[in-house]
């Protein structure tokens, strides 16, 4: 089993993570998408030995969305500092039940909770908390749920998860967080991803978009009408236009550095 890989050179390879599926091996031996990348670069290439893909980020196991490796020790330096400076912009679609404003932007401190095994808010001055900022913008809502579009400032694990169950609108699905059943998938997906190619300093920008399951209810907001006339092999265009509206005014927000959030 492989995500698709939307784009891959000598130095950068970039996929899509399947929902369920690790990002890296750990110690239950399940299929991870960084071993199953490394063995088809093995094969593609026919390369002896020990293949090199670094692992830049990571999406949490029940989450779905895109990825970007590094294929050589430079890459994964140069894009490690990239996600360092938050110069990686990352953006997520989520279904959540609840209400939510048009526009938010949550400031929390987040400490991990051993006896309930999750992420929970604490005060700012708690000892091991750390900060977490999300942007998020309303895309519509149906049948009590809301379609979402977030930017994370910050990179804490279950951050969306833990600080959207915290204004009371959990991630459908989310059993941890929210009121999902056991076997419901969570409607969390990483649509954007962006980054300069660390060799040739070029922009480059990916979407993918999921399907299936809560993710039907908007079905005709995250395909292309068969009638439109919106050139198809444009990435950035591949939601309807008033979608793409306002995830575009969306983007033009500017980013939080870590120097104002201290």
């Amino acid at each position: 089993m492989i995500g698709d890989i939307l784009y891959e050179d000598n130095q950068v390879l970039v996929a899509v993570k399947p929902p369920n599926m690790l990002s890296q091996a750990d110690r239950t031996g399940d299929p991870d998408i960084l071993s199953v990348l490394k063995n088809y670069i093995k094969e593609k290439y026919h390369k002896p030995g020990n293949v090199y893909l670094g692992l830049v980020h990571r999406l949490d196991r029940p989450v779905g969305g895109l990825m970007v490796f590094a294929r050589t020790s430079k890459a994964a330096a140069r894009l490690d500092a990239q996600l360092r400076e938050h110069d990686i912009g990352r953006q997520y679609l989520c279904v959540v039940t609840g209400d939510v404003p048009d526009e938010f932007t949550l400031t929390d401190y987040l400490i991990h909770d051993e006896i309930k095994n999750r992420e929970v808010v604490c005060e700012a001055d708690e000892k091991g908390g750390k900060m977490a900022v999300l942007h998020g913008r309303c895309i519509d809502r149906r049948n009590g749920t809301a379609l979402c579009a977030i930017r994370l400032e910050t990179g804490r694990k279950h951050q969306i998860r833990a600080q959207m169950s915290n204004i009371g609108a959990p991630l459908w699905g989310d059993n941890r967080y929210g009121k999902g059943i056991p076997g419901q998938q969570i409607a969390l997906w990483g649509y954007k991803l962006a980054f300069r190619h660390p060799t040739q300093n070029e922009l480059m920008t990916f979407h993918s978009l999921p399907d299936g399951g809560i993710w039907d209810t908007y079905a005709d907001l995250l395909t292309i009408p068969e009638d439109t006339d919106i050139p198809k092999e444009r990435p950035a265009l591949v939601l309807r236009e008033e979608v793409v509206q306002k995830l575009e005014e969306f983007d033009k927000f500017k980013p939080i550095k870590q120097d104002d959030l201290l």
